[in-house]
């Protein structure tokens, strides 16, 4: 599943980041493949809120649609 598609309370592993663009941009708010992450708030067409340890990172919704995950 896309990372766009969580649900809130979700708890999720990011598998894939196929485009190199969109992984330099994700490494930059923290997240890698392999990570384990919960969806915190997800806002229709609008941003993913992800929560790593007491972080909180805004994952825009085009982004969100290129990040493969899986519920953990």
């Amino acid at each position: 599943m896309l990372l766009a598609d969580a649900k809130k309370g979700q708890t999720i592993k990011i598998l894939s980041i196929p485009n190199e663009i969109v992984r330099a941009q994700a490494i930059r708010f923290g997240i890698s493949e392999g990570e384990v992450v919960t969806c915190d708030e997800l806002i229709p067409a609008g941003p993913v809120i992800l929560k790593k340890n007491r972080q909180e990172i805004a994952v825009g919704h085009g982004l969100a649609k290129e990040i493969l995950v899986e519920a953990v």
